[in-house]
């Protein structure tokens, strides 16, 4: 099974410390962003310390580097053109940066309407991504499935399936589901996965299923909220998200959690992902655990 959790790669040890956090949580894959979700300020490829992540996943036997694409960047937005090309200049290089990690995929959000309609939305950015994406290219963009909130597209398998179909170098592009967005678009995770998977591999087909978030949520099916919760904490529960972990379908899928952390204020925060990964690792679902964490200091 591989497990892993969205880790940062910050600070002067960068990748290789990324690595070292992911280690630290029992971990055998990762996920960061290359710099803030929120912007698009990032480090040369040169500062990353490649080398020496590399060294380090080999050395403590992690694989299967996903590297998550920052959430500000809108290729559906048609109401704002003139951002366009600086979207499109920001993920190419976030490609070439992709690649240097020798990163096994990148989730990205499709983006929002922003009130011109879904469909304009998809016909940009499959026009957006066939400018970004080259034929030599390593990473797989894997397009992640969204929960709706505001006027997000991404939000149907059908919707996806209509940007990878429009796409010209359809190798390069795959999809990441997100347990938490899945449920929150409508899908009913909690209480028919197998068929959510089965209507995943007839519309699009399960060969381009890269990555699996795996989280709780703090919403039910089709709010269209996107809130992440811990692993057994939400509308979703530890024994469904226990058995998509363990699905034989998803075996050789990396599964990323993303779920909050925690403690007793904003100054005090805690990782849950050394704990979550252990009850998904040994099947075990321990709750008191992680309210002990949230109460420490």
């Amino acid at each position: 099974m591989l497990l892993g959790a969205n880790v940062s790669m910050s600070g002067s040890a960068m990748f290789e410390g990324a690595v070292a956090q992911a280690v630290s949580y029992g971990a055998n894959t990762l996920q960061f962003y290359t710099g803030a979700p929120q912007n698009t300020r990032r480090k040369p490829i040169e500062a990353m310390k490649i080398p020496e992540g590399l060294a380090a996943m080999k050395a403590d036997g992690l694989s299967d580097l996903v590297i998550h694409a920052p959430y500000i960047i809108n290729l559906g937005n048609t109401i704002k053109l003139e951002n366009f090309d600086f979207a499109i200049r920001f993920m190419q290089a976030e490609v070439a940066r992709a690649d240097a990690l020798h990163a096994y995929a990148m989730p990205f959000h499709p983006g929002a309407h922003v009130g011109a309609g879904a469909e304009a939305a998809l016909a940009n950015i499959i026009k957006g991504l066939n400018e970004i994406i080259q034929p030599d290219q390593q990473v797989l963009i894997a397009l992640e499935t969204m929960a709706g909130k505001g006027t997000e597209v991404g939000t149907s398998f059908e919707q996806l399936a209509k940007i990878l179909d429009g796409v010209t170098h359809n190798d390069k592009v795959a999809i990441t589901i997100d347990t938490c967005h899945l449920n929150d678009a409508g899908y009913p995770v909690a209480t028919d996965f197998d068929g959510i998977l089965n209507d995943f591999d007839h519309v699009i087909g399960l060969d381009k299923l890269a990555v699996v978030h795996l989280n709780d949520s703090k919403n039910p099916q089709g709010s269209h909220k996107d809130r992440h919760q811990n692993i057994g904490f939400g509308t979703l529960g530890f024994d469904v998200l226990n058995q998509i972990a363990h699905h034989p379908a998803l075996h050789n899928i990396p599964k990323i959690l993303e779920t909050p952390f925690v403690g007793p204020d904003k100054q005090h925060q805690h990782a849950p992902y050394g704990l979550e990964i252990a009850w998904l690792q040994s099947q075990t679902f321990q709750p008191e655990a992680l309210k002990a964490l949230a109460d420490s200091e």
